[in-house]
């Protein structure tokens, strides 16, 4: 990477190293054990002029997304706040409503719900197949700016645009945000939901940062995106979701309000407008390996099973870096039966079906998705019966009784 992907600047500065390693979703079959795996340099480095933190695009939306393993439904607490999204907004019956990455229809079935007319824009096969089977009109594409001029002469501009958990994932930003521009109407209003840099900063969650996630987002420097395609930042939220996350709201026109102001010199306090923000993430992150890596081996050494809870992309990231193999992990389990079977890519880590934790009562149950921290502790809490605990590695080790 020479310059960065929003304002072309050479200016950019290493934040954090995690050496090598596959793409976190290429979950593998048995029959792909004995071959080889590619594997890709995960080094997050920051502009220094828009502050736009940044990966190299070494792979492309086209080989994460065209089959993907991620549905948004296997998520209680995800689909309850698309819910509440949806019952939140004032929607007219004659309203048109887009969301862009629509996954599995999770989101729109909300609407669906409610009788106003909306639309599906998702590149998986697979996943937008599932939302068309319960209802949500969706159609398989990436949004270009061709793509959202095209829907738009089809179907009208849209009076709401959504795009949750996809403006990290696309490496054209500029070309994206046009797209996004071109869907919604001139008094319209696009929503967009991105992990907040601050929270990831000071909470070392380091393990989002995977090929995936192109880009990460102060207020900052996604305030300078939107502009970039035409779109105007005129209000954020601060949500807990995945850990901390900003909901962006944009329009093509207006001013930004107070609270795009405060979250601004929130940032600035933190030092992210400037390079002494990030000096000593890098310390941060090797202190959580080597700490999970500490309680892993005396967990073997004193004869204890370890075993893990999901296989999001994350935690692919964590296992990789700290070089997690199935002998401080037997296996990790999932409520997603297209990785059942599979392996970890990597790590190679067999994924096996939730029920197989109560059969073999393991001591610790590791989690690897912490950002469900409060869903899971729930679904968990049966492990008590025997005594077993939960660990959470991040933002530092703990163990929960």
């Amino acid at each position: 990477m020479t310059t960065c992907r929003l304002c072309g600047s050479a200016n950019l500065e290493s934040v954090v190293d995690l050496g090598a390693t596959p793409p976190c979703e290429l979950f593998l079959t048995e029959d792909r054990l004995d071959l080889p795996e590619p594997a890709y340099p995960l080094h997050l480095r920051v502009c220094a002029d828009c502050w736009l933190a940044q990966i190299p695009p070494l792979i492309t939306p086209e080989d994460t997304f065209t089959e993907y393993a991620y549905f948004s439904s296997y998520s209680t607490s995800w689909v309850e706040h698309a819910r509440r999204f949806v019952r939140e907004r004032d929607l007219a019956p004659d309203a048109f409503v887009v969301e862009v990455a629509s996954n599995d229809g999770y989101l729109l079935q909300h609407v669906v719900e409610r009788g106003v007319r909306c639309l599906g824009i998702e590149p998986s096969a697979n996943v937008g197949q599932a939302a068309r089977d319960r209802g949500v009109p969706t159609l398989t594409a990436f949004l270009t700016p061709e793509t959202g001029a095209a829907v738009r002469a089809e179907h009208g501009p849209a009076d709401l645009v959504v795009a949750n958990n996809v403006y990290a994932h696309i490496p054209d930003v500029i070309g994206f945000t046009e797209g996004l521009r071109a869907l919604v109407a001139d008094d319209g209003l696009v929503s967009v939901e991105v992990q907040h840099l601050l929270t990831l900063m000071e909470l070392n969650q380091y393990d989002t940062i995977y090929h995936e996630h192109f880009q990460y987002y102060t207020v900052a420097s996604a305030q300078r995106a939107l502009a970039s395609g035409g779109l105007t930042l005129v209000d954020v939220e601060l949500l807990p979701t995945h850990g901390g996350s900003i909901r962006l709201w944009a329009r093509p026109g207006g001013e930004p309000g107070p609270r795009v102001t405060e979250v601004l010199a929130r940032e600035k306090a933190a030092g992210l407008h400037e390079l002494s923000g990030y000096a000593d993430f890098a310390a941060r992150v090797a202190k959580v390996r080597r700490d999970l890596l500490r309680f892993l081996i005396d967990a073997a050494d004193q004869g204890k099973t370890v075993v893990g809870y999901g296989a999001p992309g994350k935690g692919n990231t964590l296992l990789n870096h700290c070089g997690i193999r199935p002998d401080l992990l037997a296996y990790t389990v999932d409520r997603n039966p297209y990785k059942h079977g599979r392996f970890t890519p990597g790590t190679r880590i067999p994924i096996l079906p939730p029920e197989r934790i109560a059969e073999d009562r393991p001591d610790y149950v590791l989690v690897l998705p912490w950002n469900l921290r409060e869903e899971l502790v729930e679904q968990l809490s049966y492990v008590r019966r025997w005594g077993g605990r939960l660990v959470f590695p991040i933002p530092t080790l703990e163990v929960v009784s």
